[in-house]
């Protein structure tokens, strides 16, 4: 089962890009973040003409996930608990019925939190604290499991190209990453690391100052995988090359292989 995140900065832009990718990649099943839409204008048809289940938790103009699946999905549930007054569209999550085993995924666009300090980093590490108590709950379930999406989350130098631009950025500071740890460190696997090591893998290159160009960036896209579905996990990667092709998105998709 090939499992995918992919931030795609807008369904309307990225509609070309995004369906290239999926008829050359074939996912089995994708988790996408900022589709920019409300559910009744996303283009459910180019999706399900490709044999995906869709899913949508959208908002208008910004925010957005959803899931497509080209295996069955099973309860579906939107909006990460823990705060009922939170209108942003920023998790999804459902259960993937694989040929042997059931998956359960969680698509997730954590809050950015610029400018910080202030009430946008407030509401980011919040959200964190929240995350971390729905990531408790899967390890307590004791199954095949997984978190995955935009974290907005560098979790060390090493994944900046130039970590010094980043270390008052949001994305960097000490309790950004010290809360991913406390995430992690519940007993999750971080994927792409637990398969590859080293600096100069990103997920992430802004449109500015020709950041593509000089791989000038910062990987902030990940895959939590309960040890359930750690066990499972055959490869994961990180599909660069999307980021110089037309009409990018200025994410690109990181995936997962799982024997299910």
């Amino acid at each position: 089962m090939k499992i995918a995140s992919f931030n795609i900065n807008g369904i309307k832009a990225r509609a070309g890009a995004l369906t290239d990718w999926l008829d050359e990649a074939q996912p089995d099943v994708v988790l996408l973040q900022e589709i920019k839409s409300v559910d009744e204008n996303f283009p459910r048809e180019l999706f399900e003409e490709r044999g995906y289940n869709v899913e949508t938790h959208g908002q208008k103009s910004f925010n957005g996930v959803a899931i497509l699946s080209k295996l069955p999905l099973e309860d579906v549930t939107r909006g990460l608990p823990g705060d009922d007054d939170d209108d942003h569209a920023r998790w999804i999550e459902a259960t993937v019925m694989g040929e042997h085993t059931a998956i359960r995924v969680c698509g997730l666009y954590l809050p950015n939190g610029n400018p910080a300090p202030g009430p946008k980093y407030d509401y980011k590490l919040a959200w964190m604290e929240r995350l971390k108590a729905r990531a408790e709950a899967l390890m307590a379930a004791e199954e095949p499991a997984l978190m995955a999406g935009d974290y907005n989350v560098i979790p060390q130098d090493e994944d900046a190209k130039r970590p010094e631009a980043w270390a008052e950025d949001a994305l960097a500071l000490p309790q950004t990453r010290a809360a991913f740890r406390r995430v992690v460190n519940l007993g999750f696997t971080e994927a792409f690391r637990a398969r590859v090591q080293g600096p100069g893998h990103y997920t992430f290159w802004d449109y500015q100052a020709g950041a593509w160009n000089r791989d000038d960036g910062i990987r902030i896209d990940h895959f939590l995988l309960t040890p359930q579905a750690a066990d499972l996990m055959t490869d994961c990667q990180i599909d660069k090359d999307i980021r110089g092709r037309e009409k990018p998105s200025d994410h690109v998709p990181i995936w997962v292989n799982l024997d299910a």
